[in-house]
């Protein structure tokens, strides 16, 4: 693509009353400062606040699944009016994309998704995403929005991803904004506060896990305050928020497709010997396996983590679960190719 590729999400909280009304003053604020930065990058939103938007008009709303899905068929075109009024003074034009898990896990189908954005893109239209609550899979369901954000801007080869918040960034023990993290390790995610919105699915844990994603697969990710003045702006300019670093990689877009939208069905664990291999590039071997802590089919997409259960890698499997059991101690029978293992 001709310019970079932005991706900002929005969260219910961020854009939100307390109450659950949508805050027309940071929508108006959130479209003059992408207006300003349209003519420079490709732009996706990923948006929530449909639920908000639609259960005032459920009768006793009480928040069942159902109750969700029904407010968020009622909220969809309601948060996709509120932007395309206030994009309409700076004759910018938005489309609506309701996404499922499935349009990331399946590669066909995620590469159809990437040309219709670039056709938008074409157009100098913003998409704005949203899950498609209405009829998602319970089973496969994104997290939350920040989740979609981070596939989109994977899978997109974004150069920077924005995550809004209503606190001004990651806060340090003190309660300080955090102003960089070089490398989202178990001490940076130990920062998160674990509490949530009473309105939104995710918080900071969410959002320090998806940066890690992101910033790994060679992405700059800025958790920022949305009520911050020009927030928008200034965290693109890296000027407010905390900054999270993006990581050195060479790793090939269908590799990045595989560590991010490919749908995860197994986990196995590895030993140190294992790992030093995967580390190496090499392949893993049955050998190396320790355990096979969730099944998984021949073909199926896994992951690996090492002898303290953090997840290292994820990889394309040649065999099954059963196979690799009954296997295990044949050295050279191999659980996934090189080429079809990615390092986290």
């Amino acid at each position: 693509m001709s310019k970079p590729i932005l991706v900002i999400k929005f969260g219910t909280a961020a854009i939100t009353h307390p109450n659950g009304d949508l805050d027309e003053t940071i929508i108006a604020g959130i479209t003059r400062q992408v207006a300003a930065l349209h003519e420079d990058y490709h732009i996706v939103l990923v948006s929530s606040g449909a639920v908000a938007a639609g259960k005032s008009f459920l009768h006793h709303y009480n928040g069942t699944i159902s109750e969700r899905k029904a407010a968020a068929a009622i909220g969809n075109p309601l948060l996709l009016n509120k932007y395309s009024r206030y994009f309409a003074p700076y004759n910018i034009a938005v489309a609506q994309s309701l996404c499922e898990r499935q349009h990331f896990s399946h590669r066909d189908q995620f590469l159809q998704l990437k040309r219709t954005y670039e056709e938008l893109w074409a157009s100098n239209i913003i998409p704005i995403a949203n899950e498609n609550d209405v009829v998602s899979n319970l089973e496969l369901k994104f997290s939350d929005n920040d989740e979609l954000a981070t596939l989109i801007a994977v899978g997109f080869g974004a150069s920077l991803l924005l995550f809004s918040t209503s606190v001004p960034g990651v806060l340090d023990k003190n309660g300080d904004v955090l102003p960089q993290i070089d490398v989202i390790d178990q001490a940076a995610l130990g920062l998160a506060d674990k509490t949530k919105s009473s309105l939104g699915l995710g918080g900071m844990v969410s959002k320090l896990t998806f940066a890690r994603l992101a910033t790994r697969m060679g992405i700059k990710v800025v958790i920022f305050g949305i009520r911050t003045k020009d927030g928008i702006l200034q965290a693109v300019a890296g000027e407010t928020g905390t900054q999270c670093l993006p990581q050195p990689n060479n790793i090939s877009a269908r590799k990045k497709w595989l560590a991010s939208g490919s749908l995860v069905t197994g986990r196995i664990q590895v030993d140190a010997g294992a790992q030093a291999a995967l580390e190496k590039r090499h392949s893993l071997l049955a050998v190396g396996v320790s355990a096979v802590l969730e099944k998984f089919e021949c073909g199926e997409v896994i992951e690996i983590v090492n002898e303290a259960n953090i997840v290292i890698a994820v990889g394309r499997s040649k065999i099954s679960a059963d196979h690799l059991e009954s296997r295990a101690n044949i050295q050279n029978t191999e659980v996934a190719h090189a080429d079809d293992i990615v390092l986290l």
